[in-house]
This record gives C-alpha cells, structure tokens and sequence, in this order.
C-alpha cells in the first residue's frame, strides 16, 4: 500500500503562484510515475500534469502548459507542481496520484492522496 499525502495548498489572488507537494510513503517502487488532477466545483476530476521518474518526462493539461512545473526528486517519492500565473478558473481540489506509467486517464493510477484545496480570487 502506498500513501500519498499532498500539502501547499491555499488562497491566492489571479496572477500570483502556489506550489503544491505530494509525499509517497509505504511500499513505493522505482521507475513510477506520479500525476496531478484536479476537481473545480460541478466539473469531473481532470488530468493537470504528470511526471515519470522512468524517463524524466513531464506531461501536461493544455490549460496549464506554460504555466504549471512538475518536477519530482532525486528520492523518486515527492512530486511538486509549482503553479503560476494562476486564474479563477484554476480554483479545484488538486489530488495527487500514483501508478505504473505516466498517463493521462483517471484508471491509469492505483493510489490517491485526499485532495488539497486551492482557491484563486480575481
């Protein structure tokens, strides 16, 4: 089992930055991937970006290239997503996610931190 638990979260005004953690404890492996989604209120949860310690690639959203980072460590067990230039619309419950590959689908992911909230005001 592994446990993934976010934190950075937070109020930001439009224009302004966040960066965003996600910490892997438990039975990690190498050579996975680690994702970011996120849940605005009425929509379904989406992909954001994704980052794959096998290949050191990063993936992203359309709506966030240019503007987002994820990076992970050298340890293969955080991810951050360093968030600029934020909009409203980027206000959502951002979830991290773990699994085998790097991917964009929802099912690709086997494991789930609990969301941490980032709300940006105009």
């Amino acid at each position: 089992q592994v446990l993934l638990v976010e934190s950075g979260g937070g109020l930001v005004q439009a224009g302004g930055s966040l960066r965003l953690s996600c910490s892997a404890s438990g039975r990690t492996s190498r050579n996975y991937a680690m994702a970011w989604f996120r849940r605005a209120p009425g929509k379904e949860r989406e992909f954001v970006a994704a980052y794959s310690w096998s290949d050191n690639n990063q993936y992203y959203a359309r709506s966030v290239t240019d503007r987002f980072v994820i990076a992970g460590d050298g340890a293969e067990t955080t991810v951050y997503l360093r968030m600029n230039s934020l909009k409203p619309e980027d206000t959502a419950v951002y979830y991290c996610a773990a699994g085998w590959e790097a991917a964009l689908e929802r099912s690709k992911y086997l494991y789930w931190g609990q969301g941490t909230q980032v709300s940006v005001s105009s």
